[in-house]
Protein backbone atom coordinates (compact mmCIF):
# COMPACT_ATOMS: atom_id res chain seq x y z
CA UNK A 1 0.00 0.00 0.00
CA UNK A 2 1.31 3.34 -0.74
CA UNK A 3 1.83 6.01 1.58
CA UNK A 4 2.02 8.88 -0.65
CA UNK A 5 1.31 9.05 -4.30
CA UNK A 6 2.77 11.92 -5.80
CA UNK A 7 2.44 14.68 -2.88
CA UNK A 8 6.51 13.88 -1.93
CA UNK A 9 7.63 17.12 -0.63
CA UNK A 10 7.39 20.84 -1.35
CA UNK A 11 9.96 22.64 -3.01
CA UNK A 12 10.22 26.57 -3.20
CA UNK A 13 8.99 27.70 -6.57
CA UNK A 14 12.36 29.90 -8.19
CA UNK A 15 15.51 28.16 -7.97
CA UNK A 16 18.98 29.98 -8.50
CA UNK A 17 19.74 31.48 -11.93
CA UNK A 18 15.47 31.42 -12.80
CA UNK A 19 13.91 34.73 -14.65
CA UNK A 20 10.53 35.85 -13.35
CA UNK A 21 7.94 35.80 -15.81
CA UNK A 22 4.60 37.69 -15.77
CA UNK A 23 1.16 35.86 -17.18
CA UNK A 24 -2.21 36.62 -17.78
CA UNK A 25 -5.44 34.02 -18.69
CA UNK A 26 -8.53 35.97 -19.89
CA UNK A 27 -11.25 33.66 -18.68
CA UNK A 28 -15.12 32.95 -19.50
CA UNK A 29 -17.28 30.61 -18.07
CA UNK A 30 -21.14 30.74 -18.69
CA UNK A 31 -23.09 31.10 -16.10
CA UNK A 32 -20.45 32.09 -13.42
CA UNK A 33 -22.41 34.19 -10.98
CA UNK A 34 -21.07 37.49 -10.53
CA UNK A 35 -18.44 37.91 -7.71
CA UNK A 36 -17.27 34.24 -7.97
CA UNK A 37 -13.34 33.55 -6.62
CA UNK A 38 -11.47 31.51 -8.64
CA UNK A 39 -8.36 30.43 -7.69
CA UNK A 40 -5.69 29.18 -9.25
CA UNK A 41 -2.70 26.74 -7.33
CA UNK A 42 -0.53 23.79 -7.52
CA UNK A 43 -0.65 23.02 -3.99
CA UNK A 44 2.74 21.04 -4.22
CA UNK A 45 4.78 23.98 -5.65
CA UNK A 46 3.38 26.33 -2.88
CA UNK A 47 0.68 26.38 0.01
CA UNK A 48 -0.39 30.16 -1.77
CA UNK A 49 -2.27 30.39 -4.78
CA UNK A 50 -0.78 31.74 -7.65
CA UNK A 51 -3.13 33.76 -8.87
CA UNK A 52 -6.97 34.99 -8.03
CA UNK A 53 -9.51 36.79 -9.34
CA UNK A 54 -13.49 37.75 -9.23
CA UNK A 55 -15.60 37.02 -11.84
CA UNK A 56 -17.98 39.64 -13.63
CA UNK A 57 -20.36 38.60 -15.93
CA UNK A 58 -18.67 35.26 -16.66
CA UNK A 59 -15.37 36.34 -16.90
CA UNK A 60 -12.35 37.19 -15.22
CA UNK A 61 -8.62 37.59 -15.53
CA UNK A 62 -5.99 35.86 -13.34
CA UNK A 63 -2.42 37.68 -13.34
CA UNK A 64 0.62 36.65 -11.71
CA UNK A 65 4.74 35.88 -12.15
CA UNK A 66 5.84 31.87 -12.78
CA UNK A 67 9.05 30.92 -13.05
CA UNK A 68 8.53 28.34 -15.47
CA UNK A 69 5.81 26.45 -17.43
CA UNK A 70 4.08 23.83 -14.91
CA UNK A 71 0.88 22.44 -14.16
CA UNK A 72 -1.92 24.10 -11.79
CA UNK A 73 -5.28 23.48 -11.44
CA UNK A 74 -8.23 26.73 -11.48
CA UNK A 75 -11.33 26.09 -9.12
CA UNK A 76 -13.76 28.65 -8.09
CA UNK A 77 -15.79 29.09 -4.81
CA UNK A 78 -18.96 27.34 -4.40
CA UNK A 79 -17.86 24.18 -6.69
CA UNK A 80 -15.59 20.72 -6.40
CA UNK A 81 -14.53 21.19 -10.21
CA UNK A 82 -11.29 21.96 -11.46
CA UNK A 83 -9.63 22.43 -14.41
CA UNK A 84 -5.76 21.39 -14.46
CA UNK A 85 -3.50 23.24 -17.14
CA UNK A 86 -0.05 24.18 -18.14
CA UNK A 87 0.30 27.60 -17.42
CA UNK A 88 2.82 29.85 -19.80
CA UNK A 89 3.79 33.39 -20.01
CA UNK A 90 2.58 35.39 -21.12
CA UNK A 91 -1.14 35.50 -22.83
CA UNK A 92 -3.56 32.37 -22.13
CA UNK A 93 -7.34 32.36 -22.78
CA UNK A 94 -9.96 29.92 -21.15
CA UNK A 95 -13.24 29.39 -22.30
CA UNK A 96 -15.87 26.50 -20.84
CA UNK A 97 -18.98 26.33 -19.40
CA UNK A 98 -19.29 26.39 -15.15
CA UNK A 99 -20.59 22.98 -14.86
CA UNK A 100 -18.11 21.54 -16.85
CA UNK A 101 -14.92 23.13 -15.46
CA UNK A 102 -12.96 20.01 -16.36
CA UNK A 103 -13.49 20.61 -20.07
CA UNK A 104 -12.72 24.20 -20.50
CA UNK A 105 -10.51 24.58 -23.49
CA UNK A 106 -7.27 26.46 -23.04
CA UNK A 107 -5.25 28.30 -25.30
CA UNK A 108 -2.23 30.19 -25.65
CA UNK A 109 0.29 27.45 -23.96
CA UNK A 110 2.06 25.38 -26.24
CA UNK A 111 2.75 23.32 -22.91
CA UNK A 112 -0.83 22.92 -22.50
CA UNK A 113 -0.86 21.50 -25.90
CA UNK A 114 1.49 18.85 -24.73
CA UNK A 115 -0.25 18.21 -21.31
CA UNK A 116 -3.42 17.66 -23.48
CA UNK A 117 -1.63 14.69 -25.18
CA UNK A 118 0.14 13.43 -22.14
CA UNK A 119 -3.70 12.95 -21.09
CA UNK A 120 -5.03 11.26 -23.89
CA UNK A 121 -1.93 8.90 -24.02
CA UNK A 122 -1.99 8.20 -19.95
CA UNK A 123 -4.70 8.51 -18.26
CA UNK A 124 -6.48 5.19 -19.88
CA UNK A 125 -3.63 3.44 -18.34
CA UNK A 126 -3.71 5.28 -15.10
CA UNK A 127 -7.25 4.27 -15.00
CA UNK A 128 -6.43 0.67 -15.29
CA UNK A 129 -3.68 1.00 -12.92
CA UNK A 130 -5.71 2.57 -10.18
CA UNK A 131 -9.12 0.58 -10.24
CA UNK A 132 -6.81 -2.74 -10.10
CA UNK A 133 -4.84 -0.94 -7.33
CA UNK A 134 -8.05 -0.11 -5.06
CA UNK A 135 -9.07 -3.83 -5.93
CA UNK A 136 -6.02 -5.14 -4.68
CA UNK A 137 -6.07 -2.61 -1.16
CA UNK A 138 -9.45 -3.56 -1.13
CA UNK A 139 -8.71 -7.04 -0.70
CA UNK A 140 -11.30 -8.13 -3.47
CA UNK A 141 -10.37 -12.07 -4.14
CA UNK A 142 -7.44 -12.71 -6.69
CA UNK A 143 -7.54 -16.69 -6.77
CA UNK A 144 -6.54 -17.13 -10.24
CA UNK A 145 -4.29 -13.88 -9.93
CA UNK A 146 -5.78 -11.78 -12.42
CA UNK A 147 -5.88 -8.37 -10.57
CA UNK A 148 -2.44 -8.40 -9.91
CA UNK A 149 -1.89 -9.49 -13.62
CA UNK A 150 -3.89 -6.38 -14.37
CA UNK A 151 -1.64 -3.82 -12.35
CA UNK A 152 1.43 -5.57 -13.37
CA UNK A 153 0.27 -5.04 -17.03
CA UNK A 154 -0.47 -1.55 -16.32
CA UNK A 155 2.91 -0.65 -14.78
CA UNK A 156 4.11 -2.18 -17.55
CA UNK A 157 2.44 0.13 -20.08
CA UNK A 158 2.50 2.98 -18.10
CA UNK A 159 6.60 2.60 -17.90
CA UNK A 160 6.60 2.22 -21.66
CA UNK A 161 4.73 5.26 -21.98
CA UNK A 162 6.95 7.15 -20.02
CA UNK A 163 9.95 6.36 -21.96
CA UNK A 164 8.19 6.99 -24.99
CA UNK A 165 7.09 9.98 -24.28
CA UNK A 166 10.23 11.29 -22.60
CA UNK A 167 12.20 10.47 -25.03
CA UNK A 168 10.24 12.04 -28.08
CA UNK A 169 9.89 15.81 -25.84
CA UNK A 170 12.51 16.05 -23.62
CA UNK A 171 12.82 19.90 -23.26
CA UNK A 172 8.92 19.33 -22.93
CA UNK A 173 7.75 20.85 -19.32
CA UNK A 174 5.23 18.30 -19.24
CA UNK A 175 7.87 15.50 -19.38
CA UNK A 176 8.98 15.62 -15.64
CA UNK A 177 5.25 14.72 -14.73
CA UNK A 178 5.69 11.94 -17.11
CA UNK A 179 8.92 10.33 -15.12
CA UNK A 180 6.78 11.28 -11.64
CA UNK A 181 3.82 9.70 -12.41
CA UNK A 182 5.58 6.29 -13.81
CA UNK A 183 7.83 6.55 -10.82
CA UNK A 184 4.89 4.93 -8.61
CA UNK A 185 5.53 1.81 -10.73
CA UNK A 186 9.81 2.00 -11.03
CA UNK A 187 11.13 -0.05 -9.24
CA UNK A 188 14.54 0.51 -10.68
CA UNK A 189 16.14 3.79 -9.37
CA UNK A 190 18.42 3.53 -12.20
CA UNK A 191 15.78 3.57 -15.33
CA UNK A 192 14.31 6.43 -13.50
CA UNK A 193 17.65 8.14 -13.55
CA UNK A 194 17.98 7.07 -17.10
CA UNK A 195 14.55 9.02 -18.08
CA UNK A 196 15.58 12.12 -15.77
CA UNK A 197 18.77 12.31 -17.76
CA UNK A 198 17.22 12.84 -20.94
CA UNK A 199 15.32 15.96 -20.00
CA UNK A 200 16.33 19.00 -20.89
CA UNK A 201 19.10 21.34 -18.49
CA UNK A 202 16.62 23.46 -17.84
CA UNK A 203 13.57 21.55 -17.26
CA UNK A 204 15.65 19.00 -14.78
CA UNK A 205 16.29 22.31 -13.13
CA UNK A 206 12.62 23.22 -12.51
CA UNK A 207 10.38 22.35 -9.56
CA UNK A 208 9.59 18.82 -10.74
CA UNK A 209 13.33 18.36 -12.51
CA UNK A 210 14.73 18.53 -9.02
CA UNK A 211 12.24 16.60 -6.79
CA UNK A 212 13.09 14.16 -9.26
CA UNK A 213 16.93 14.68 -8.97
CA UNK A 214 16.00 14.03 -4.78
CA UNK A 215 13.98 11.06 -5.41
CA UNK A 216 16.83 9.55 -7.45
CA UNK A 217 19.32 10.74 -4.72
CA UNK A 218 16.96 9.08 -1.99
CA UNK A 219 16.35 6.35 -4.28
CA UNK A 220 19.65 4.51 -4.39
CA UNK A 221 19.92 3.92 -0.80
CA UNK A 222 19.18 0.37 -0.54
CA UNK A 223 19.09 0.04 -4.84
CA UNK A 224 20.43 -2.99 -6.39
CA UNK A 225 24.65 -3.73 -6.17
CA UNK A 226 24.74 -1.86 -2.93
CA UNK A 227 26.21 -3.05 0.22
CA UNK A 228 22.84 -3.44 2.51
CA UNK A 229 22.85 -0.69 5.84
CA UNK A 230 23.13 -2.55 9.00
CA UNK A 231 20.33 -1.73 11.68
CA UNK A 232 19.48 -3.46 14.77
CA UNK A 233 15.51 -3.70 15.72
CA UNK A 234 13.86 -5.53 18.49
CA UNK A 235 12.35 -8.86 17.87
CA UNK A 236 9.45 -10.07 19.48
CA UNK A 237 10.36 -11.20 22.49
CA UNK A 238 11.61 -7.50 22.98
CA UNK A 239 16.03 -9.07 21.45
CA UNK A 240 17.31 -6.43 19.73
CA UNK A 241 18.09 -8.18 16.11
CA UNK A 242 20.53 -6.76 13.60
CA UNK A 243 21.20 -7.57 9.73
CA UNK A 244 24.84 -8.08 9.97
CA UNK A 245 23.88 -11.08 11.99
CA UNK A 246 22.61 -12.85 8.96
CA UNK A 247 25.80 -12.09 7.76
CA UNK A 248 26.51 -15.55 5.60
CA UNK A 249 23.22 -16.32 4.41
CA UNK A 250 20.86 -15.12 1.97
CA UNK A 251 17.97 -12.83 3.92
CA UNK A 252 14.61 -11.41 2.19
CA UNK A 253 14.29 -8.15 4.12
CA UNK A 254 10.58 -8.18 3.94
CA UNK A 255 8.97 -5.03 4.61
CA UNK A 256 5.33 -5.52 5.48
CA UNK A 257 2.27 -4.75 8.84
CA UNK A 258 -0.89 -6.83 10.09
CA UNK A 259 -3.12 -3.88 8.61
CA UNK A 260 -1.86 -3.80 5.07
CA UNK A 261 -3.59 -6.38 2.97
CA UNK A 262 -1.45 -6.70 0.08
CA UNK A 263 1.23 -7.49 2.11
CA UNK A 264 -1.20 -9.83 4.05
CA UNK A 265 -2.01 -12.01 0.41
CA UNK A 266 1.46 -11.81 -0.39
CA UNK A 267 2.53 -13.69 2.54
CA UNK A 268 1.41 -17.26 1.99
CA UNK A 269 4.30 -17.10 -1.39
CA UNK A 270 7.02 -15.62 1.22
CA UNK A 271 6.14 -18.61 3.20
CA UNK A 272 6.45 -20.79 0.31
CA UNK A 273 9.93 -19.76 -0.93
CA UNK A 274 11.09 -19.88 3.27
CA UNK A 275 9.49 -23.83 3.66
CA UNK A 276 11.48 -25.02 0.16
CA UNK A 277 14.71 -22.83 1.02
CA UNK A 278 14.81 -22.44 4.50
CA UNK A 279 17.64 -25.57 4.47
CA UNK A 280 19.41 -24.31 2.07
CA UNK A 281 21.27 -21.29 3.26
CA UNK A 282 18.42 -18.72 3.22
CA UNK A 283 16.04 -16.90 5.58
CA UNK A 284 13.45 -13.71 5.96
CA UNK A 285 13.39 -11.17 8.30
CA UNK A 286 10.60 -9.53 8.71
CA UNK A 287 10.21 -5.46 9.45
CA UNK A 288 6.99 -4.46 10.19
CA UNK A 289 5.21 -1.31 10.36
CA UNK A 290 2.73 -1.81 12.80
CA UNK A 291 1.80 0.63 15.70
CA UNK A 292 0.59 -1.76 17.84
CA UNK A 293 2.14 -5.09 19.02
CA UNK A 294 -0.91 -7.65 19.78
CA UNK A 295 -1.88 -7.20 15.50
CA UNK A 296 1.24 -7.66 14.95
CA UNK A 297 1.89 -11.00 16.83
CA UNK A 298 -1.52 -11.86 15.16
CA UNK A 299 -0.82 -11.79 11.95
CA UNK A 300 2.55 -13.58 12.23
CA UNK A 301 0.69 -16.37 13.96
CA UNK A 302 -2.36 -16.80 11.70
CA UNK A 303 -0.17 -15.83 8.57
CA UNK A 304 2.28 -18.71 9.42
CA UNK A 305 5.22 -16.45 9.70
CA UNK A 306 7.85 -18.58 11.26
CA UNK A 307 10.94 -16.32 10.48
CA UNK A 308 12.54 -13.65 12.63
CA UNK A 309 10.23 -10.65 13.46
CA UNK A 310 11.07 -7.33 13.99
CA UNK A 311 9.20 -3.75 14.82
CA UNK A 312 9.37 -1.12 16.54
CA UNK A 313 5.79 -0.32 16.90
CA UNK A 314 6.03 3.51 14.64
CA UNK A 315 3.85 3.10 12.02
CA UNK A 316 5.63 4.55 8.91
CA UNK A 317 7.94 6.43 11.43
CA UNK A 318 9.62 2.98 11.65
CA UNK A 319 13.53 3.32 11.91
CA UNK A 320 14.41 0.56 9.32
CA UNK A 321 11.81 1.93 6.44
CA UNK A 322 12.61 5.51 7.48
CA UNK A 323 15.93 4.78 6.61
CA UNK A 324 15.51 2.54 3.44
CA UNK A 325 13.20 5.28 2.19
CA UNK A 326 10.44 3.11 2.59
CA UNK A 327 7.17 5.03 0.78
CA UNK A 328 4.85 1.57 0.15
CA UNK A 329 4.18 -2.23 1.67
CA UNK A 330 4.83 -4.72 0.35
CA UNK A 331 8.50 -4.35 -0.56
CA UNK A 332 11.51 -6.29 0.11
CA UNK A 333 14.83 -7.11 -0.76
CA UNK A 334 17.19 -9.98 -1.18
CA UNK A 335 20.91 -9.90 0.79
CA UNK A 336 23.55 -12.16 -0.48
CA UNK A 337 25.76 -13.96 2.13
CA UNK A 338 28.30 -10.96 1.69
CA UNK A 339 25.42 -8.25 2.28
CA UNK A 340 25.30 -7.16 -0.94
CA UNK A 341 21.65 -6.66 -2.49
CA UNK A 342 21.30 -8.30 -5.05
CA UNK A 343 17.13 -8.38 -5.93
CA UNK A 344 14.26 -6.19 -4.99
CA UNK A 345 10.87 -6.51 -4.51
CA UNK A 346 10.84 -10.03 -5.49
CA UNK A 347 6.97 -11.06 -5.25
CA UNK A 348 4.96 -14.58 -5.74
CA UNK A 349 6.65 -16.87 -8.26
CA UNK A 350 9.70 -14.19 -8.99
CA UNK A 351 11.21 -14.77 -5.66
CA UNK A 352 10.92 -18.26 -6.13
CA UNK A 353 12.85 -18.57 -9.75
CA UNK A 354 15.34 -16.45 -8.03
CA UNK A 355 16.25 -18.72 -5.22
CA UNK A 356 15.80 -21.44 -7.63
CA UNK A 357 18.39 -19.64 -9.50
CA UNK A 358 20.78 -19.03 -6.50
CA UNK A 359 20.19 -22.14 -4.53
CA UNK A 360 20.53 -25.04 -7.39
Amino acid sequence: MKKVLLSLFVLPLLAVGQTVKPFTIDGFLKGLPDGTTLILQNEELSTEPLAKAVSKAGKFQLKGNITEPNIYNLSFSGSSQKCYMFVESPKMQLTGHKDSLSTARVKGSVSNEEFQVFQRQFNPVLSQLGSSAQKINGGDPDADGSLRRSYMDASMALNSLSDSYVSGHPTSWVSPLAILVSSQVTEDIFTLEKRYNLLSPDVRNGAYGRMISKMIEEGKIGAMGTQAMDFSQNDTTGTPVSLSSFLGKYVLVDFWASWCRPCRQENPNVVSAYNQYSTKNFTVLGVSLDRAREPWIQAINDDHLTWTHVSDLKFWSNAVAAKYKIQSIPQNMLIDPTGKIIGKNLRGPALIAKLQELLK
